[in-house]
């Protein structure tokens, strides 16, 4: 494990133990060069699964790559980040329930607006606004409009 500070390979695990969702290992380590302290997640290698574009095109799916996705929608609302790799914990456990190698990202974005709705209103307004691309503000409107009444 390199450290993101300097780069090195020289670092000592200093604490480990389970996520409270018990579906990961969570390592803080300290960098023997620098001094630099870092986390780590290590998860359970799983079988590929591929996700399905708008377009068609065809991706492995990237657990961080949906967790970034959270963040942008969350930037500046009081969410922890620790409660967003909650939610993606629990989209990847609906995934592997589903036991299908292929998956839409639509449902994934749909299992992600379900969770942000309950989460924080102004945060699901910003993953809805680009998961379903809105191209007017009456869109816009309508889709808040339905979360108000809910």
């Amino acid at each position: 494990m390199r450290c993101p500070n300097c780069g090195t390979l020289h670092n000592k695990v200093i604490d480990s133990r389970l996520t409270p969702e018990e579906t990961s290992i969570r390592r803080r380590r300290i960098c023997q060069s620098c001094g630099f302290r870092f986390t780590t997640y290590e998860y359970m290698d799983r079988i590929p699964l591929i996700v399905i574009k708008k377009n068609g095109r065809r991706e492995p799916y990237n657990r961080v790559k949906l967790l970034e996705g959270l963040i942008k929608a969350c930037k500046k609302r009081p969410i922890s980040v620790q409660t967003l790799e909650s939610i993606v914990d629990d989209v990847e456990r609906q995934l592997l329930k589903a036991s299908k190698k292929y998956i839409a990202s639509a449902k994934i974005g749909e299992m992600v607006m379900k969770k942000l709705s309950k989460l924080d209103g102004v945060a699901y307004m910003r993953f809805v606004s680009i998961h379903r691309e809105f191209d007017n503000v009456n869109k816009y409107k309508k889709e808040l409009e339905e979360l108000l009444d809910r």
